[in-house]
């Protein structure tokens, strides 16, 4: 039995933070040593909300090599970059003729998002789950690793695999398309902002002191977890309601220094927040080093990067323009390939 196939993907806006780092691109890295690993920068996700076309080429190497630096390796895994796979497009737009509106308008990240944005809202933003559908269903994905926020958008991508096409092109015995399963990781699956224990770590939030980012240097990082909000409490602790940050910010240092949940609550229990903070910061500093150095240097060769991105788009282009054949042909599309 061949192993499963697993997609996975960012996007390319802002530097990687803790989050990303430690809720999925740790995860991906472990799976490529079982899976087939489909590991994409999301560049076409990127602009459907405003964006500066001077970095966002930029931006989706840097982000590349980041997933390299953090170890992923294109020897176990396919690295490319969403926009060169014009197969994306294209099912996203068949995706589209077959999806009712009303599924669309009831996505709570678009209803949320455009709330932000109001009379500027785009198009694209209320496709976004659509192109999202389409990256996954376009590589048979069997597994799509998902934080909280986004089961929604894997739901509908199921939705449409079976209801939409398979059930309406396709037969039980054949279906068009894979309908993948959710892959949610129990550790470290939703890191906390650093000033709000309530509020995912996210790159679009307005103040950088919320998160970390991968490439933050050990005096900004100090000064981060410095300014990270606590409570009035000694001692810190997991799963009390009433404590977010104490339970965020364990939970942060257990993750990062590798010392399981049952010895670090043990060994902050009566520790004040003056005492612990230096510790979180070095765990942080340490576990960090490594991926800046990593990315140090990988940054400093891009024709190495755009050669490791290459050979990643070709082999992501087989597995998409089979895919997107298969989908032609079922909706009765003319081919004309002998």
């Amino acid at each position: 039995m061949s192993p499963k196939r697993v997609l996975s993907g960012v996007q390319p806006t802002g530097v990687l933070h803790l989050g990303n780092w430690l809720g999925a691109i740790r995860n991906w890295v472990d799976l490529q040593e079982s899976h087939q690993n489909f590991v994409c920068v999301v560049d076409l996700h990127a602009i459907t909300v405003p964006h500066d076309p001077l970095i966002l080429a930029k931006d989706t190497l840097s982000t590349a090599a980041l997933y390299l630096a953090c170890g992923i390796d294109p020897q176990r895994s396919t690295v490319f970059v969403q926009s060169q796979i014009p197969a994306h497009s294209e099912l996203c737009w068949l995706l589209n003729c077959l999806t009712p509106l009303n599924w669309m308008e009831r996505m709570i990240q678009f209803k949320e998002k455009a709330v932000k944005q109001g009379d500027n809202v785009s198009v694209g933003l209320l496709d976004y789950p659509l192109l999202m559908a389409a990256d996954i269903l376009l590589y048979d994905a069997d597994l799509v690793p998902v934080g909280e926020d986004q089961r929604q958008h894997l739901e509908l991508a199921r939705d449409i695999a079976q209801q939409r096409v398979n059930a309406r092109f396709g037969s039980e015995e054949n279906p068009v398309l894979k309908v993948p399963e959710g892959l949610i990781s129990e550790q470290g699956a939703k890191v906390m902002s650093l000033l709000d224990g309530r509020r995912k770590m996210s790159k679009s939030d307005p103040n950088e002191n919320s998160r970390i980012g991968l490439l933050d240097k050990p005096d900004v990082i100090t000064k981060k977890i410095k300014r990270a909000k606590t409570d009035s409490e000694i001692g810190l602790e997991f799963d009390n309601p009433d404590r977010p940050e104490a339970n965020n910010l364990l939970n942060l240092y257990s993750l990062l220094s590798g010392v399981d949940k049952t010895a670090a609550a043990k060994e902050c229990a009566e520790m004040g927040w003056g005492k612990f903070k230096p510790l979180l910061s070095d765990a942080a500093i340490s576990a960090l080093t490594p991926i800046q150095k990593n990315y140090s240097e990988l940054i400093s060769d891009p024709l190495e990067l755009k050669s490791i991105l290459n050979n990643g788009k070709e082999k992501a282009e087989e597995v998409a323009q089979a895919t997107l054949k298969r989908v032609r042909e079922a909706m009765g599309f003319l081919i004309t390939e002998c």
